[in-house]
């Protein structure tokens, strides 16, 4: 493959994880509330999280903002008694591979049950683990129920916090015990050229031959049974004069059939290396079609605020090649990343997999370009006298001045009379009208409406 190739020696890294959101995660018996809690602690309007399509449903893991802090809840299957099957070792192995990866565990205990065995054993397993521990007991959704968590010190892990994950009573307190608990920021990376590309995807749509495709030598393990690769795994290379740092990833599979303890595990990885990367290689099977859980991973790599390529792969079993359909359809299926180009790939045939990296650096062009602040101004101008502006009552809004504040990804301040008039369809046509005039492929912006006076 011509475009791949190597002019330095390909240097295998370990996993840096600087700048890794942290985990949090949500540990219990079964019935307890996790999932309740994850759903409350992500979409509650008090924490600031995207709405995206297909992000809501059986989530396992959801992007939580508090505070100003940022980090990743995990939710875990319900621990019960050793009972010798199959499915409760996989629970037992996801919990252990669960709490190993956490930074912070919330252990989540039924307030209305009281203290069970499997509580005992959850808690003195947690001891071992060595990680700091939240004892929060869900379903207190009174002051009856809320007075039954004191039960819970023999577990010995202090004071429990009570907490209604269906109501919303206590999970503000929780949210702050977590932020106080969080490991400090870290510093953010001096700029250093690497453009870093994670490949994402489903299990077993052909990630780490496309990896092996791109470098052109075999990297990465490659086998047809799914989820082959489990942790993320770093190669560096030189394209064109470009160093850049490929992160291949073990498969997202969809929330109702993780359930092997190694399978969260990797899906964890999976999602610290969305977050180290700047763009993201969203793998589709073109076999299957892009699928549910395809729009999932899309909307936490929006989330994210990561450049993303669609890569539609396997491409030499699809009997029509109508492109024109093809797009048409993946343009309906992902309204929401209409800036993200399509590529067909054969990774097995290496057809189409030259274009990869020079769209990934236009891509990383677009996510790095810095506008004057005049020429901003000029299109917002020109932008607001040609819409109606928002109202709420008699108050409009006004648009004074804009800025571009960062890169990588593009952050535009805009400082009005009143943030709270914008509207997300104006905001939105904001959007639209800086893609139009400046282009930006291949990457979401980021704009931030604050009061004029405000730095």
């Amino acid at each position: 493959m011509g475009a791949a190739r190597l002019d330095s020696p390909i240097t295998q890294l370990p996993e840096n994880t600087a700048g890794n959101k942290p985990v949090v995660a949500i540990v219990g018996r079964q019935n307890a509330g996790k999932s309740t809690l994850l759903n409350r602690l992500a979409g509650r309007p008090l924490a600031i999280v995207e709405k995206i399509p297909g992000t809501t449903r059986d989530r396992v893991f959801a992007g939580v903002s508090w505070r100003g802090r940022e980090f990743t809840m995990i939710d875990t299957g319900g621990l019960e008694p050793d009972n010798g099957s199959s499915i409760t070792r996989g629970v037992r192995e996801q919990v252990a591979a669960a709490i190993d990866e956490a930074d912070i565990i919330v252990f989540l205990v039924d307030a209305r049950d009281g203290v069970t065995p499997a509580d005992y054993e959850i808690a003195n397993r947690l001891r071992r683990a060595g990680k700091p521990v939240l004892l929060t007991a869900n379903k207190a959704d009174n002051a009856r129920l809320e007075s039954h968590a004191v039960e819970f010190y023999e577990l010995g892990w202090g004071e429990p916090l009570a907490v209604s994950a269906h109501h919303g009573r206590g999970t503000a307190e929780l949210l702050d015990r977590i932020v106080a608990l969080l490991p400090p920021p870290a510093p953010p990376p001096a700029p250093s050229g690497i453009m870093k590309i994670a490949i994402a995807g489903r299990p077993n749509v052909g990630k780490s031959l496309l990896l092996n495709s791109l470098v052109g030598s075999s990297r990465a393990i490659v086998d047809d049974a799914p989820g082959t690769t489990r942790d993320a795994t770093d190669t560096l290379f030189d394209f064109d004069g470009q160093s850049v740092l490929l992160i291949d990833t073990a498969g997202i599979r969809r929330a109702g059939r993780v359930a092997a303890g190694i399978e969260r595990y990797s899906v964890m990885r999976s999602l610290r290396a969305v977050d180290r990367a700047d763009i993201v290689l969203l793998v589709l099977d073109a076999s299957e079609g892009a699928t549910a859980q395809d729009m999932h991973i899309a909307g936490y790599i929006l989330q994210a605020l990561k450049g993303v390529i669609l890569v539609v792969n396997k491409w030499d079993l699809v009997q029509e090649k109508d492109v024109t359909a093809w797009n048409r359809r993946l343009r309906g299926q992902f309204k929401f990343l209409p800036y993200a180009p399509i590529l067909f790939t054969s990774a097995i045939n290496r057809q189409g997999v030259e274009r990869i990296l020079p769209q990934a650096q236009e891509v990383f062009r677009e996510r790095s370009r810095r506008l004057p602040t005049a020429r901003v101004n000029d299109l917002v101008e020109r932008a607001v006298a040609t819409h109606e502006l928002p109202r709420k009552g008699k108050k409009r809004l006004k648009v004074f001045y804009a800025t571009q504040a960062e890169v990588n990804p593009p952050t535009f301040v805009f400082f009005v009379n009143d943030p709270k008039l914008i509207h997300f369809t104006y905001q939105r046509y904001l959007e639209n009208r800086l893609r139009e005039e400046f282009g930006f492929t291949g990457t979401p912006l980021r704009l931030v409406f604050r009061p004029r006076g405000e730095s």
